[in-house]
């Protein structure tokens, strides 16, 4: 399919693409076409990529890169569960418009920790549960195949309903939708045997806030850090306590130049995009976890009926 008859097919619907590139000089030519192809039309685009990829693409733009919009996706996808927010903010401040809205969003690149890559990966597929098929949204994530591994193109093609190499899109025949209904029912690596371990109950949530503090400033956390975290677990042990049985545990060690915390418990997280997005302000439902988004570099969940769930989050040393 060429790539005029692909973007008639989905015109003013939500599309998720995926651009193949082989390097950073492949990255302009790849993408160009799609930012120009906005300006040209007058339709908002929000481009999110590292610092030095909004440089390079101000220059190719020239004058007319005031016309875009730029995200430093080191910023907005610090933590890979923030960028959902992101988008819906951009799509929805340019809603009524009458005009597709466009993103170009990176969150993968070869510097991820294997736990951010995991979560950048469980993003992209969440995206597809984030906007209606009605919604006219174009989104298009550039991979680098040069720099990433076979695994991670793989993934791409599983989790984009349509891909590119910048000049003809085609459907994936690999594209898969994630089970809404069992959004977690995945296996996270197990904690290491040097991890630091309690149990808690109500009655011993303070307790929790001060072993996570004396935890994380052991492991080299500053004072505010340390604190930050520590807040973060609070909040997720009081979730443990209210719908996870009312009893929970709490793991604590260091990998890959991070703090991470656990906290286990007997419930259930059903809600894929629950922390994801801002809570609405007359529910209390899912206000603890965009708390913890908020606070963490990354937030993985591991979640069902059968094996209860865990809740991971890191803070980089």
């Amino acid at each position: 399919m060429n790539a005029t008859a692909a973007i008639d097919e989905t015109l003013g619907r939500y599309r998720h693409e995926a651009v193949f590139y082989p390097g950073t000089k492949a990255f302009v030519a790849a993408t160009m076409p799609f930012i120009r192809g906005a300006v040209a039309a007058g339709e908002p685009i929000l481009v999110a990529v590292s610092g030095e990829k909004i440089d390079i693409l101000r220059r190719a733009l020239g004058s007319t890169a005031e016309r875009v919009d730029f995200a430093d996706m080191a910023e907005i996808g610090r933590n890979p569960g923030l960028i959902i927010a992101s988008w819906r903010t951009f799509v929805s401040d340019h809603a009524g418009s009458g005009r597709q809205v466009r993103g170009l969003g990176e969150p993968i690149d070869a510097e991820r920790s294997p736990a951010e890559l995991s979560e950048c990966q469980l993003h992209e597929s969440f995206l597809n549960l984030a906007f209606a098929g009605e919604t006219a949204f174009w989104l298009v994530c550039p991979y680098d195949t040069q720099s990433l591994s076979a695994a991670v193109i793989d993934a791409a093609e599983r989790s984009h309903p349509w891909v590119s190499d910048g000049v003809a899109a085609r459907r994936s025949k690999r594209f898969k939708r994630i089970d809404s209904s069992r959004p977690f029912e995945r296996r996270l690596p197990a904690p290491p045997d040097s991890a630091v371990e309690m149990a808690f109950v109500a009655e011993s949530i303070g307790q929790v806030r001060e072993f996570v503090i004396d935890e994380a400033r052991r492991a080299g956390l500053c004072t505010e850090r340390s604190g930050e975290i520590s807040l973060a677990v609070s909040e997720l042990a009081t979730n443990s306590i209210h719908h996870g049985g009312g009893v929970g545990t709490l793991r604590t060690w260091t990998e890959d130049g991070s703090f991470v915390a656990e906290v286990t418990d007997h419930g259930e997280i059903k809600a894929a995009l629950v922390g994801r997005l801002p809570p609405s302000t007359d529910l209390e439902s899912g206000r603890g976890l965009w708390i913890v988004n908020q606070l963490c570099d990354v937030v993985q969940i591991q979640s069902s009926s059968a094996h209860g769930t865990a809740v991971r989050v890191h803070m980089r040393l």
